[in-house]
C-alpha cells in the first residue's frame, strides 16, 4: 500500500504546534487500548494464563436491580448501566481462580473519548483500597466467595458527564493485562441533585421527583387576561434519549474536560438547542408557514425532535419558543440537572436591552408601526437549570434562566444564560452570562412618543407596569401554576424595587429616563378596556371604559385599532379601525363598545389565534394622550381523549380521540398526533377533511409499558386551526 493511503496515516490527528495531544470533543469516538500492555520485551515463556484472569463482570444494570434503583436511573429505557456521580455503585468480576489480595495486584479503569489523558479526568485508574471516601473515585471489595469479588465503587461528585468504558486491568512482572473491550460493562455517568457534594444538589425530594424524574410538564400560554396551559411530554427516559443528548455536547464541540460543569453544559446548550449559527437542533420560523416541515403547535413533546436531530443531524423543522424550551428541558433532565419551564407574561423583546419599548404615535394617536421596532410578546418561555455558581459571589447561585430561543448574540452566538434569578432580581446584571437582557424581558417600560410636526419627540405616556406582569411555572407534584414573579423582580413601586432598578443602570443598564424629561401626563381622567371572552368563530366586543376624576368636562377622540399578531406581539395586519368622540362629564363615568365580527378577523387569523388592541385617547382639552394596549386570544375547542376499559401493563387498550369542528367551513389536510411516555410511542394521521361542525373519531391500540399515573397528550393541526390540544390521565394497573 502506498504512504499515501496508508489507514494508520489516514486517522492520524492533525497536530498543531500548541499541545502534543488533540483536544477531545466526542464521547462517540475512541482509542484502542491494549490487551497487554509490555513493561519490555516479553521473555519467550510468558503465559498471561498463568496469572489472575477476568472471566466475567457482572453490572447489576437491570432496572430492578441495586444500582439503578438506589441512583434513581431506573425508568430510563437503556439496557447499559446508568449511575449519579459522587454515589457508590456496585458490580462484580468473575476470576479464573480465588482472589488473593496479598499477591494479586488488580485495578479498575475508566476511559472516555479518544485521547484519555488522567490530568482532564477522560483516564481514570481507580484503585482497591480500604475505605471510599464522600465524593472521590474509588472502590472497596465489599464481598468475596471462591472465584468472584463484589465492588462498591465511588465516582467523583466533580466527575465529567458521559458514556465511560470500563476495563479491568491485572498487573503482572511483565506487564498489564487488561480485559477485552465489551460495550456490554460500559457506564454512563450522571449528575446527581441527591449528593450534596454535587454542583446541581437539590435538598427537596418532592423537587427532585418533579425537577428530575418527571417526565411531562405544563406549558402555560395564552396572554395574561387569558392564561392557558397544555402538556408537554419530555421523555427524558425513552429509548436512545439519553445518547441523543450526549450527542448535543459533542455537536456543540464541548471538550470533554468541561462537561462535569453545569454552568458550561447549560452555555453550550442554549446555542446548540437553536439552528443558528451552528446547525443545532430545532429550526425556529415565526411567519405562520411551514411547508417543508411541522407547524410548532403540533408538536407534543421532545422525543421526535431530538431522535430525528439525532439521526439526521439535521436542524428540525420548525419550533418557537415553547418547542426550544421543552427540548432543552429534556436535555437538562435526562442529565440530571434539575431544569423547569418558565412562561413570562407580557415579556420585552428589546432590541438594545435599554429598559425602554419605544411605541411612536402619529398626529392622530395612531401607532406608526415604521418608526416602532420593540416588541412585547404576549408570553415567551424559558428555561430554568438549579446549580450552585462558584463563578459568581456567594448567593447566585441556585436558579439560572437559560434560553434556547434564538433571540440576541451572546458572545457571536445565539444563546443566553446562564444568568443568576437572584442576580436579576437585585440588579446585580453585571454577573455573567446575559443578566442585562434577561433583566430588560421582566423589566422594561412602555413609552409612548408622539413625533411633533417639527420633528421633536414627546413622550405621551408611561407605562411601568405592563411588561413582566407574571411569571409563571408548573407548580410540584400537580398540573397547576405556580407564580415565581418575586423570583424575578421586587413588588412594583417598592423602595427595593427601585434600589434594583439603580443598581442595574450602575452595572451598565442603559436607562434613557425618561422621567427626567417634560413628560406631564393627564392624571385626573383613566381610560381602560376589557376584551370579552370568545369561541374562534364568534363575534365579540371590546368595551372601552373612561373615569373623569375632576371637575372639568372634557372630550376626548379615540382611535381604537385591531391587530392580528404573532404571539411575539409582531403585528401582521390591522382588521378593525375606529375612530369615535366622547363626552366626559366632570365626577363620571361612561363606557363605550367596539365589535369585532368574525367575519372582520377570520381571514388573516394566524396560529395562535391572537389579537392586539391598541386604544389611544386625546383630551381635546388639554391635548393630552392616554394609552393602552392589551393582548388576547380566543377560545380554541379542545381535542376530548377517552380509553376503554382498564388501562394494565402489557395489555392491549383502546384509545379514542374526538375534536368537533367549531368553524362554519371544512377543515382541509388535518394532522392528529397522539403520545404518552411509557404509554405510547407518537403516533400520527392525516384527515384529508372535516366537514363544517362535524366530528372527527380516531381509535388506536396502545400497549401500557409501566404503572402507576401516566398522560397522553394529543395535539390536531392544520392551516385554518392550529393550537389545539387534548389530554388524559390515565392510571395503568400492575399485571
Amino acid at each position: 500500500m502506498s504512504e499515501g493511503t496508508s489507514p494508520d496515516k489516514e486517522k492520524k490527528p492533525l497536530l498543531n504546534g500548541r499541545r502534543t495531544v488533540p483536544s477531545s470533543s466526542s464521547n462517540g469516538e475512541e482509542n484502542e487500548v491494549p490487551e497487554m500492555e509490555a513493561f519490555g520485551l516479553l521473555p519467550r515463556g510468558f503465559h498471561p494464563k498463568d496469572y489472575l484472569q477476568v472471566v466475567d463482570i457482572h453490572m447489576f444494570k437491570e432496572p430492578n436491580e441495586i444500582n439503578k434503583v438506589q441512583h434513581h436511573t431506573d425508568k430510563y429505557y437503556n439496557p447499559k448501566l446508568i449511575v449519579r456521580r459522587g454515589q457508590p455503585f456496585q458490580i462484580q468480576i468473575d476470576f479464573s481462580r480465588p482472589y488473593e489480595p496479598d499477591t494479586d495486584h488488580i485495578w479498575l479503569e475508566y476511559l472516555i473519548g479518544r485521547y484519555p489523558q488522567q490530568n482532564r479526568g477522560t483516564y481514570i485508574p481507580v484503585p482497591i483500597g480500604d475505605v471510599l471516601k464522600p465524593g472521590e473515585w474509588g472502590a472497596k471489595i465489599i464481598h468475596k466467595e471462591s472465584n468472584f469479588i463484589r465492588l462498591s465503587i465511588m465516582s467523583s461528585a466533580t466527575c465529567i458527564i458521559g458514556k465511560f468504558r470500563l476495563y479491568v486491568a491485572v498487573w503482572t512482572p511483565f506487564g498489564i493485562l487488561r480485559t477485552r473491550r465489551n460495550s456490554a460493562t460500559d457506564t454512563y455517568i450522571l449528575f446527581n441533585p441527591w449528593c450534596q457534594q454535587d454542583a446541581v444538589y437539590l435538598d427537596d425530594e418532592r423537587e427532585r421527583e418533579e425537577y428530575v424524574l418527571n417526565d411531562v410538564g405544563t406549558v402555560f400560554h395564552g396572554n395574561i387576561n387569558d392564561i392557558k396551559l397544555r402538556s408537554w411530554s419530555y421523555g427524558q427516559f425513552e429509548e436512545s434519549i439519553l445518547d441523543a443528548c450526549l450527542f448535543l455536547m459533542d455537536k456543540a464541540e464541548l471538550e470533554l474536560s468541561g462537561r462535569g460543569n453545569p454552568i458550561k453544559i447549560c452555555r453550550v446548550a442554549s446555542a446548540v438547542i437553536n439552528s443558528k449559527d451552528d446547525n443545532g437542533v430545532i429550526a425556529g420560523s415565526w411567519d405562520n408557514t411551514y411547508m417543508y416541515g411541522v407547524a410548532p403547535s403540533a408538536w407534543t413533546g421532545s422525543v421526535d425532535i431530538l431522535l430525528e436531530y439525532y439521526s439526521s443531524k439535521q436542524p428540525v423543522r420548525y419550533g418557537q419558543c415553547w418547542v426550544f424550551a421543552g427540548v432543552f428541558n429534556t436535555f437538562l433532565r435526562c442529565l440530571g440537572i434539575p431544569a423547569r419551564l418558565v412562561t413570562a407574561y407580557c415579556s420585552a423583546h428589546d432590541n438594545n436591552a435599554n429598559l425602554q419599548m419605544d411605541f411612536f404615535l402619529d398626529n392622530e394617536g395612531k401607532v406608526d408601526t415604521k418608526l416602532t421596532k420593540d416588541s412585547v410578546w404576549n408570553y415567551h418561555c424559558w428555561n430554568e437549570a438549579w446549580m450552585t455558581r462558584p463563578d459568581l459571589p456567594v448567593g447566585f447561585g441556585g436558579w439560572q434562566v437559560i434560553d434556547g430561543t434564538p433571540q440576541e448574540t451572546s458572545d457571536g452566538m445565539y444563546r443566553c444564560g446562564p444568568a443568576s434569578v437572584q442576580a436579576i432580581k437585585h440588579g446585580h446584571v453585571c454577573f455573567q452570562y446575559d443578566a442585562p437582557f434577561v433583566y430588560a424581558e421582566v423589566n422594561s417600560d412602555i413609552v409612548y412618543i408622539r413625533k411633533d410636526k417639527n420633528g421633536s419627540q414627546v413622550i405621551e405616556n408611561i407605562d411601568t407596569t405592563h411588561v413582566g406582569q407574571l411569571i409563571v411555572t408548573k407548580e410540584v407534584g400537580g398540573d397547576g401554576m405556580l407564580e415565581i414573579t418575586e423570583e424575578y423582580k421586587f413588588r412594583e413601586g417598592s423602595e427595593e424595587e427601585r434600589l434594583a432598578l439603580e443598581t442595574a443602570v450602575m452595572y451598565g443598564v442603559k436607562n434613557q429616563t425618561t422621567q427626567d424629561t417634560a413628560y406631564q401626563p393627564q392624571r385626573d381622567v383613566d381610560m381602560d378596556f376589557q376584551v370579552q371572552k370568545a369561541v374562534l368563530g364568534s363575534d365579540f366586543k371590546v368595551t372601552i371604559s373612561f373615569r373623569n376624576r375632576s371637575h372639568n368636562r372634557y372630550t376626548a377622540t379615540t382611535y381604537f385599532s385591531g391587530n392580528i399578531v404573532f404571539y411575539t406581539g409582531v403585528k401582521k395586519t390591522e382588521f378593525k379601525k375606529h375612530t369615535f368622540g366622547a363626552k366626559l362629564e366632570p365626577n363620571s363615568s361612561s363606557t363605550f363598545d367596539v365589535v369585532i365580527k368574525s367575519s372582520e378577523y377570520l381571514s388573516d387569523l394566524l396560529d395562535q389565534a391572537s389579537f392586539h388592541f391598541f386604544v389611544t385617547t386625546q383630551i381635546n382639552e388639554t391635548g393630552k394622550i392616554l394609552a393602552k394596549q392589551k393582548a388576547t386570544v380566543l377560545e380554541i375547542p379542545a381535542l376530548r381523549i377517552k380509553t376503554q376499559g382498564e388501562m394494565v401493563v402489557g395489555k392491549e387498550t383502546s384509545v379514542i380521540l374526538e375534536f368537533t369542528n367549531p368553524l362554519k367551513e371544512p377543515l382541509e389536510n388535518v394532522t392528529l398526533r397522539i403520545e404518552g411516555p411509557s404509554v405510547l410511542r407518537t403516533m400520527k394521521k392525516e384527515f384529508r377533511q372535516i366537514p363544517a361542525n362535524s366530528t372527527l373519531i380516531w381509535e388506536i391500540k396502545c400497549v401500557p409499558k409501566r404503572p402507576g399515573l401516566r398522560k397522553l397528550i394529543a395535539s390536531l393541526n392544520c392551516d385554518a386551526l392550529r393550537h389545539v390540544y387534548g389530554e388524559l390521565n390515565i392510571q395503568v394497573q400492575k399485571p
